[in-house]
């Protein structure tokens, strides 16, 4: 390993984390719904997630995994029915309209355990998650790499993910006043109901 290599690949990997995805709308729906604290906690969970996939991926269970094609399949769609799920209560929500007025993060028990389950859950049961890992790091390391050496870039790129969604559950909660307004609650809603059933559509319609 280089650090030219490492550094190319913390570029490379910010790029990616920037793309919005299933990670994104959950996050984003989660500080708007409840407020920073459930929005943080979503983080954690997808980035323990992050790590839980990249030490698989290091240890080289993840090509097993993959390999498996039925275990493999059963992951995949797990993902699929858990983001038609998430898709699905988001359009409820707007249908509904029945949004209180925003709440302190004190006055929501309870919110920091459903964050980081949906935030662990959404990303945990999205294959993709796994197959970046065996696919790319291999591409910035080389074949035969160490452990130790595949752990960092693995947790490198968690850590990053991590940053980046804590800096937009900040900037959602700054604006939130604005965007819990009912008629923005119920766009916001309804869009990220389609994009969470739009990213399900993607991974059931995907090849293997």
């Amino acid at each position: 390993m280089s650090w030219s290599s490492y550094a190319s690949f913390l570029v490379f990997a910010t790029v990616l984390i920037l793309v919005p995805g299933p990670d994104f709308a959950v996050v984003t729906r989660n500080t708007l719904a409840s407020g920073r604290r459930r929005g943080r906690w979503s983080a954690i969970g997808v980035t323990a997630s992050n790590a839980v996939q990249g030490v698989t991926a290091a240890a080289g269970l993840g090509t097993l995994i993959v390999r498996s094609q039925p275990l493999f399949e059963a992951i995949r769609w797990a993902g699929v029915a858990y983001l038609a799920y998430l898709g699905v209560q988001a359009w409820r929500s707007a249908w509904r309209a029945d949004y209180p007025p925003p709440a302190g993060d004190a006055a929501l028990p309870g919110q920091a355990l459903t964050g980081f389950r949906q935030g662990f859950l959404s990303n945990v049961t999205n294959p993709k998650v796994l197959a970046f890992y065996l696919a790319v790091l291999p591409q910035f390391v080389g074949g035969g790499a160490p452990v130790g050496v595949l752990l960092a870039f693995a947790l490198s790129h968690a850590v990053l993910g991590l940053a980046y969604l804590l800096v937009l559950v900040a900037a959602l909660n700054r604006a939130r006043d604005l965007l819990s307004r009912r008629r923005v609650r119920r766009w916001l809603d309804g869009l990220t109901g389609m994009a969470l059933l739009g990213f399900g559509a993607r991974l059931a319609t995907e090849r293997t």
